[in-house]
C-alpha cells in the first residue's frame, strides 16, 4: 500500500473528513487530497512533504516515521545535515546600501564654528556700544547724542545659532517575522548563540534582539514579512526559498 493510500484509508477509519484534517493541521484541503493520490508536488518541496506527512499521520492516529521513510527512498534518501558554514552562507543577495556611521567629527567642528562666531560677534558688538556710550556721556551736548543705552540685563535671552543635531545610534538590533505561510526558521546571535530553531505557523509573530548582530536563515522566504529595526522590509523573496542574512543595529540604513 502506498504513502497516499495509506493516509486516505487510515483517515477514513479514523472516521475524519479532509476538511477536519485540515483545520486540524493547518494544510490546504486541496494539499491533503493530492498526498492521497500520491501527488506531493504541490507540498513545496520534500523539506514540506515530510512535515505534512508527519502532521497529517499524527492526527488520523498513524506512526509518521515509517511513511516518511517510505517517502525518503522514493525521492532520492533522507537530506543530508545542514553544516553551519553552508547556513549562513549568502545565497541570495539583498540590496541595502552600504551602512555609514553619523560624522561626530564634522557635526563637533560645525557646532564649534557656530560657537566661535558667534562669540565673536558678541565682543565686537559690544565694543561698539561701549564706544558710542562713552562718546555721549563725555559730550552730551553733542548734536545727535541720546541718552547713554541702558546694558543689557544679565542672563537676557540672546539669538542662537541652529546646532545640528545628529541621531543617537541604535544599541542593539531588532527583527521580527510575521508569517503567512508555514516555514522553517532558524535565528542566531553574536558568536552563534542560537535564539530559535524550528517551525513556525501562519499567523505567528516572533521577535528577537541581541546588542551586535542576528543571523536569520528562512527556509520559505515568500511566506514571511521581515522586520529589521522597525523598518519594513516585506517579503525577502516572492519566489520563496532559502533566506539567510546577518543584520546589525544599523540595518537597514536610513539614508
Amino acid at each position: 500500500m502506498s504513502i497516499g493510500e495509506t493516509l486516505a484509508s487510515e483517515r477514513k477509519r479514523a472516521g475524519l473528513t479532509l476538511t477536519q484534517v485540515s483545520l486540524q493541521t493547518r494544510i490546504r484541503e486541496s494539499v491533503i487530497r493530492a498526498m492521497e493520490q500520491d501527488d506531493f508536488s504541490t507540498c513545496g518541496g520534500n523539506f514540506y512533504a515530510r512535515g505534512h506527512i508527519r502532521s497529517v499521520a499524527r492526527v488520523i492516529g498513524v506512526d509518521p516515521e515509517p511513511l516518511v521513510r517510505e517517502y525518503d527512498d522514493a525521492h532520492g534518501g533522507a537530506p543530508m545535515p545542514l553544516s553551519a558554514v553552508a547556513a549562513f552562507e549568502p545565497e541570495q543577495a539583498v540590496a541595502f546600501r552600504e551602512r555609514r556611521s553619523p560624522n561626530w567629527s564634522a557635526a563637533m567642528a560645525l557646532a564649534l564654528a557656530f560657537v566661535v562666531i558667534y562669540g565673536v560677534v558678541q565682543v565686537v558688538g559690544s565694543g561698539d556700544r561701549e564706544q558710542r556710550t562713552a562718546r555721549q556721556v563725555a559730550d552730551p551736548q553733542r548734536p545727535g547724542a541720546s541718552a547713554p543705552a541702558a546694558s543689557p540685563t544679565p542672563g537676557a535671552a540672546s539669538p542662537k545659532a541652529d546646532d545640528p543635531v545628529a541621531i543617537a545610534p541604535r544599541k542593539k538590533v531588532e527583527v521580527r517575522i510575521k508569517v503567512r505561510r508555514a516555514t522553517w526558521v532558524n535565528i542566531r546571535g553574536a558568536k552563534g548563540r542560537q535564539l530559535f530553531s524550528g517551525m513556525l505557523r501562519a499567523g505567528d509573530v516572533k521577535e528577537w534582539t541581541d546588542r551586535k548582530k542576528i543571523s536569520v536563515v528562512i527556509g520559505n522566504s515568500g511566506g514571511v514579512r521581515l522586520v529589521v529595526n522597525g523598518e519594513d522590509l516585506g517579503t525577502p523573496a516572492r519566489g520563496g526559498g532559502v533566506f539567510r542574512m546577518t543584520f546589525t543595529p544599523d540595518d537597514p540604513d536610513p539614508a
